[in-house]
């Protein structure tokens, strides 16, 4: 059992799994983006007389084998895909044995709808059947927690099994406290991350009619996510999972593991400003306490990937929070937004751009902003645009997460 009396303690991502609209292998996932593929494409959405053309980053992924067929009925897709990374987390970090993990292990996981088709399900079945006759296991579906929960009973984790919804910001959020619990001693072991599974044509068009989504390039579905770009129009939804292996130094030390990077900072604030339209002065304080968190001046940072999701209004925000945090250090920094290839994953968005940061300081080269063919004179920091970028010297990045509700949070991780 950890000792709470300890504080300070450093904490590594030792493992990383993904369910992603790239694949589930990290490092082909990485590569892929490097090159910067999109994987945006145009998908019919809805019912035959409701239904639309939708631009959607899907993932694809096969949970058999990973969860028993039996339990498949009671798991949302939104579940099942945290399994699955979870499951691919602890294999790539040597944690699992008999398909169980440490049962000492926390799990915190972010989630920003729960089981929203089986929530879609559960109203069809009401309004155009005119029936009650519901599944039984329709509330277990749909809870937001289901993730955290059978990732916990898959593989005996005994530890905290907590779920952060907070919209945008809810993964890097789950891990930022990860961290902490770890860190200050309470746990020496978690799986952190997020999952969401919203293409359904009822999330689809909610989000369609909010007026935030992208509209298709001439260039095709591939090239309308552009964030930083004179031309952006808004995001992509995707969908996914990401989950991270947390463990302190001596828990590594003791088994002869292998770390990816060292997480050495969080920081969070809220705008305290408007439902849906972003604040600088939120995002600067974020970045600002995660910064003194890890006890480093902005000076160390190398990279940032940006929550940059493409819309008019937060792609400027953003890049100024970045200047008024760094000052002429801004001018050195590489940003990049990879939601320019995987669309927004809202729940699992910031535990896919954190995994992808810290491969990005293991392998020292970093990502690009795809389709920035075209610099908003507003964003006129370095966007690395189009052609990912090498950085042998690359020691320190942050990831920044900004939600809806105004909740903001940024993840420092540095290379080991």
């Amino acid at each position: 059992m950890a000792d709470s009396g300890v504080r300070r303690r450093r904490v590594f991502v030792t493992g990383i799994g993904l369910v992603s609209p790239h694949g589930g292998d990290p490092d082909e996932v990485f590569e892929r983006l490097y090159r910067g593929e999109s994987a945006v494409r145009k998908v019919r959405s809805g019912t035959a007389e409701l239904g639309g053309d939708a631009l959607l980053a899907q993932a694809e992924f096969d949970p058999a084998g990973i969860i028993p067929k039996l339990q498949l009925v009671v798991t949302d897709r939104v579940s099942q895909m945290a399994v699955v990374a979870a499951h691919r987390a602890l294999s790539a970090s040597g944690l699992l044995t008999d398909n169980s993990g440490p049962a000492d292990m926390g799990v915190y996981m972010g989630c920003g709808l729960g089981g929203s088709q089986a929530l879609q399900d559960s109203y069809r079945v009401y309004f155009e059947r005119r029936s009650r006759k519901l599944k039984p296991a329709t509330v277990a579906l749909i809870m937001a927690n289901a993730p955290a929960g059978h990732i916990s009973m898959r593989y005996k984790l005994k530890g905290p099994a907590l779920t952060y919804s907070v919209a945008c910001a809810s993964s890097a959020i789950a891990i930022g406290e990860a961290f902490r619990a770890i860190r200050d001693g309470y746990l020496d072991r978690a799986v952190a991350g997020g999952t969401e599974a919203m293409l359904n044509d009822g999330s689809v068009s909610a989000w369609e009619v909010l007026g935030v989504l992208a509209k298709e390039h001439p260039d095709g579905p591939g090239a309308s996510s552009r964030p930083f770009a004179k031309d952006r129009t808004g995001f992509v939804i995707g969908e996914g999972a990401a989950v991270l292996t947390l463990e302190t130094e001596s828990a590594v030390q003791a088994r002869g593991g292998a770390s990816i990077a060292e997480i050495v900072g969080y920081g969070g604030s809220s705008d305290a400003h408007n439902l849906t339209q972003p604040a600088a002065d939120g995002q600067v304080r974020a970045m600002r306490i995660a910064l003194a968190d890890a006890g480093l001046a902005p000076e160390a940072v190398g990279y940032i990937n940006a929550h940059a999701t493409a819309t008019p209004a937060g792609d400027r925000i953003e890049i100024d929070a970045i200047k008024e945090v760094f000052g002429d250090h801004a001018r050195k920094l590489l940003v990049s937004a990879t939601k320019s290839m995987h669309g927004h994953l809202v729940g699992a968005a910031g535990a896919l751009e954190f995994a992808i940061t810290a491969l990005a300081l293991r392998k020292g080269r970093v990502p690009p902003t795809a389709n920035l063919t075209d610099p908003d004179p507003e964003c006129d920091l370095d966007c690395v645009p189009r052609t990912g970028r090498e950085c042998p010297d690359l020691a320190v990045a942050l990831s920044n997460s900004f939600a809806f509700g105004g909740s903001n949070a940024v993840l420092v991780a540095s290379r080991v």
